[in-house]
């Protein structure tokens, strides 16, 4: 009988299998993503609790110091604009790279600051990374195909930029009574330096539009109209101090700016955005429903709810501290554990069911809060977790991918950039009209339920406006024709 000759194993391959591959960028690539996000988000939260300190430190007021935060955020606004579409066309990474470094070199500047001036001049440094989240996206939606992991991996990344669940409030608060203000610009600068190494290292540098010229005309006549309009609601939230005159001559340099841009747009042959693109629905009513949407919630929670919670006659009386454990710590925590899931849902859902669904809860959480929250603190919490979930948690975060994936293949960073213009823009306008309507009414507690009814129907508005968004289609990759 014969035996067969015993045959050697074949080796197991040891290299990584392509799905294995895969899976470990996605993973870097989320790293770097979320190290510049919390990077730039650290600039916005850190230092909001701790005005006071700074205005002791450099010897001045806390209205001058506040000056410092105007600046950052009509920075951010005016390089949001255009960044994004330079991102298609020199690069995403090298973008990411330049915002990111530029941050770390503004707060290195605003750590040595020695007066109120030099760190205002450091904030407008550190808003050129404004646009981090949006181009954070663009480079997400050209890595991954899958729509469902997509949908997921944005709602993680856009959670970041709603708070790092609350946790770098109470880090600024600390660092700033223990150490000064100053340190917190250098915790910044470190996490800043981290994140130009991981985004150096892991992130893609795709081109979409390479070979097209910036229609630099174009972006200066866009952001003179944005900085004028900014400036307009910057006075307006002045109250019974802003000067009428100049906000109907900010108003009309904002008009003219605005028709000198469209004559450029429609003269250019590489314009910044065609009239075309600009008269879509998928732009203005995008545009439209994320100002108006900010308008209604974002002073409503960190205003309005704020000064109930601590107004010690017709509020609560809770310390400072106290109220953000209670109120603003729960808030964003909930929206940072609801991005990822609203995400996954948009995919399958649909963006703008999700989009709508989040704009109904947070009306009805700012209702709960006008009639039941300024009577009941129970209330006030519950209203203010429920805004958790469908603000930060949905509307928030479908607002940001909206912007993303309703842009036109042909011009992907366009529609993100203005949205982010229309985030500070809403915002802006939110802490002009609430903190008004409260302060005069005829008495505190009807201002405050006042202010936030006011919120509510404008909440109402951005949802009816959103209605008019016409349907992402393929996730989003192309804009649907109506």
């Amino acid at each position: 009988m014969t035996h067969p000759l015993p045959t050697k194993a074949m080796p197991k391959s040891t290299s990584p299998s392509p799905a294995a591959t895969d899976k470990k960028g996605i993973i870097s690539l989320m790293v770097a993503l979320l190290a510049a996000c919390v990077a730039f988000q650290l600039n916005a939260s850190m230092l909001s609790p701790v005005l006071v300190v700074m205005a002791g430190e450099l010897h001045t007021n806390e209205v001058t110091v506040g000056l410092s935060q105007t600046a950052f955020f009509t920075s951010t606004a005016l390089f949001g604009l255009f960044l994004p579409r330079l991102s298609d066309i020199v690069g995403r990474r090298k973008i990411l790279v330049l915002m990111v470094g530029v941050m770390v070199l503004g707060s290195v500047l605003a750590a040595l600051a020695p007066n109120i001036t030099v760190l205002i001049i450091a904030r407008v440094i550190q808003g050129i990374s404004g646009a981090i989240v949006p181009v954070c996206l663009m480079v997400l939606r050209a890595k991954v195909n899958d729509a469902r992991q997509y949908g997921t991996l944005m709602g993680v990344v856009t959670a970041v930029n709603g708070g790092i669940a609350g946790i770098d409030a109470f880090a600024g608060g600390f660092l700033a009574s223990t150490f000064g203000f100053r340190s917190i610009f250098w915790v910044i600068a470190v996490v800043g330096v981290v994140a130009v190494v991981l985004v150096a290292r892991y992130v893609p540098d795709s081109r979409p539009s390479q070979g097209v010229k910036m229609d630099w005309w174009g972006v200066l006549a866009l952001a003179v109209a944005v900085l004028f309009l900014q400036s307009a609601v910057n006075e307006l939230g002045k109250g019974a101090a802003m000067s009428l005159p100049l906000v109907l001559s900010l108003l009309a340099g904002a008009a003219v700016s605005a028709v000198v841009f469209w004559k450029i747009e429609g003269a250019v042959r590489q314009p910044l955005a065609t009239p075309a693109l600009m008269k879509k629905r998928s732009t203005w009513a995008m545009l439209l429903t994320t100002t108006l949407t900010m308008t209604g919630v974002f002073a409503t929670v960190n205003g309005i709810v704020m000064s109930l919670a601590q107004n010690p006659d017709a509020g609560f009386g809770l310390k400072a501290d106290l109220a953000s454990v209670l109120l603003l710590t729960p808030y964003a925590l909930l929206g940072w554990l609801m991005g990822p899931f609203s995400g996954r849902l948009a995919s399958t859902l649909g963006y703008l069911t999700i989009l709508r669904i989040g704009l109904v809860g947070s009306t009805v959480g700012i209702v709960v809060l006008a009639l039941a929250g300024t009577h009941n603190l129970a209330f006030l919490i519950g209203g203010t977790l429920l805004l958790g979930i469908t603000y930060a948690g949905m509307a928030n975060i479908m607002l940001n991918g909206l912007g993303v994936v309703l842009s036109p293949p042909e011009n992907p960073g366009f529609l993100p950039g203005m949205n982010a213009a229309s985030f500070g823009l809403g915002a802006g306008l939110s802490f002009a009209i609430m903190p008004a309507i409260q302060a005069n009414a005829a008495d505190a507690t009807t201002g405050y339920m006042m202010a936030m009814l006011v919120g509510a129907a404008i909440t109402v508005c951005a949802f009816l406006v959103s209605l008019l968004i016409p349907r992402p289609t393929d996730a989003g990759v192309e804009v649907a024709r109506k």
